[in-house]
């Protein structure tokens, strides 16, 4: 995994940063997080049930599901920031379902660093596009802006910014 400092963080904004790799989503996550989150609703978990009476022809992942494996693909390929000693999850401007995943597809993330911004003496706020790519299908599972803060010891900010 390539390391970038938090001097070439404002040069990367627009460009993709990193491309995970592919997550397989099996029935069996799929039923653990409906386990883990008490969302058993018979689109996810009934599997006999969701092939007559959904229209998604059989099962699918929860959205939400797809949405927690984004830590994974993030930390699988967005390069680490040297001067990092902490990352935060700050939140989301946008989340979109656009397509189901189905069990045993897999799936991958596309991150492109939209924008980075330094706020107080050892805080740097980066927005990423993302976008989750279902293997051999051509709508994305989802798409995000995903806000993080990058918190660094204010002796490494960078005197340009």
């Amino acid at each position: 995994m390539p390391e970038v400092s938090l001097a070439d963080m404002p040069g990367l904004v627009g460009t993709v940063v990193g491309v995970s790799d592919w997550i397989t989503v099996p029935q069996s996550m799929i039923n653990m997080f409906a386990d883990t989150t008490l969302d058993h609703q018979f689109i996810h978990v009934d599997e006999e049930r969701a092939r007559t009476e959904s229209p998604f022809g059989g099962t699918i992942a929860h959205g939400f599901l797809t949405l927690s494996l984004l830590s994974a693909m993030n930390f699988d390929c967005v390069p680490k920031i040297r001067e990092q000693t902490m990352g935060l999850n700050y939140g989301f401007d946008r989340i979109r379902f656009m397509s189901p995943v189905r069990p045993g597809a897999r799936i991958r993330g596309h991150f492109k660093l939209a924008d980075t911004r330094f706020r107080g003496a050892g805080m740097l706020m980066t927005t990423y596009d993302v976008s989750v790519e279902i293997e051999n299908e051509k709508k994305p599972a989802m798409t995000a802006t995903w806000i993080t803060i990058v918190q660094f010891d204010p002796k490494d900010r960078p005197e340009t910014v």
